[in-house]
């Protein structure tokens, strides 16, 4: 008797052996997002809720902790002023939360906004 050595196929034929069964792709392994890809696509989504961002603004910077498939965000802009603060902060604070949920199927139950400087609109000089 021949023996038979596994994946060789059906000995003295020539053949070889049918392929193992497919594995589900939910079942393959895991996909691991690194902080980094989450902050950018945060600090993203951030610019996208300011758009346009006034003549000098530096670009929102968002720092993240993931933990258990959840994302908790923080993310410091710089808005023009006069206008409204609380509603740029909530437009930003939702358009992150729904991004970053989206893009990566994380929960984000927390996105605080630092403001971290306030510019003056197009046409309000500075007096110095």
């Amino acid at each position: 008797m021949t023996p038979v050595i596994a994946g060789t196929g059906t000995p003295g034929t020539g053949t070889p052996s049918p392929a193992p069964p497919r594995v589900p792709p939910a079942e393959r392994g895991a996909t691991r997002i690194a902080d980094r890809v989450v902050a950018k696509i945060a600090a993203q989504a951030a610019r996208e809720a300011l758009a346009p961002l006034p003549g000098p603004v530096v670009a929102p910077h968002a720092t993240v902790v993931v933990a258990q498939q959840t994302a908790r965000i923080r993310v410091r802009v710089e808005l023009g002023y006069p206008g409204d603060i609380g509603a740029r902060c909530a437009a930003v604070r939702r358009h992150v939360t729904a991004r970053v949920g989206a893009l990566t199927d994380m929960r984000v139950p927390e996105v605080a906004v630092e403001v971290e400087r306030l510019h003056p609109t197009t046409g309000q000089g500075t007096d110095r």
